[in-house]
């Protein structure tokens, strides 16, 4: 029976969730499996993976076989690494501890990669959004300089409007009345001339 360690899926459509599992390879991709190894979720940013890295190690040491995708994931967290290193001390090349020791560095530098990642990623979200409110509130004092604008203007307007009233009403009404007068004394005169 051929065994393969392969990611089996789980959620909902468009958020994919995997676990790490080694299965019969003749079984189907979500069927029946032997062992749970781990899961891996790719929504996140980076990736959360969490594995069993001796269950692992025992499978692979067994003749499993990983898939493409499995094997990177394996790679990632050791787990390949390490059935190495458990080949050197079988070999004699190492001792118990030597290979522990290695394996302890390389997951300590592999940790920090991980941490240094996300400390950038959470530095560039801070900027995105402060970058964000600085356009934000450029935008706001732009419309309120507007409104600030539009009310002066309608404010002035509307004291020119009542200025020029005020003003263009005395003179037309002392117009209208000298016009008067005219037509008067010349309707006066016309009569006269006729009688």
């Amino acid at each position: 029976m051929p065994v393969k360690i392969r990611l089996q899926r789980h959620g909902k459509k468009g958020k994919p969730f995997y676990w790490i599992v080694a299965a019969d390879s003749r079984a189907k991709r979500d069927g029946k499996y032997l062992d749970k190894i781990g899961v891996y979720n790719p929504n996140t940013n980076p990736a959360t993976i969490e594995l069993d890295v001796d269950g692992a190690v025992k499978w692979l040491q067994n003749g499993a076989q990983p898939t493409d995708t499995a094997r990177a994931i394996l790679s990632y967290k050791g787990a390949l690494l390490k059935k190495h290193l458990a080949v050197g001390v079988r070999k004699g090349a190492l001792t118990e501890e030597e290979a522990e020791k290695k394996f302890q560095a390389w997951l300590e530098e592999k940790e920090g990669k991980i941490n240094s990642k996300k400390e950038n990623l959470t530095k560039d979200q801070q900027a995105a959004r402060a970058k964000a409110l600085e356009a934000e509130k450029e935008v706001n004092a732009k419309r309120e300089a507007e409104a600030k604008g539009t009310e002066e203007e309608t404010a002035a307007d509307e004291n020119y409007e009542g200025a020029a009233v005020t003003e263009g009403n005395e003179p037309e009404a002392n117009v209208e009345k000298e016009v008067d007068t005219e037509t008067a004394d010349e309707a006066a005169t016309e009569e006269k001339k006729n009688a």
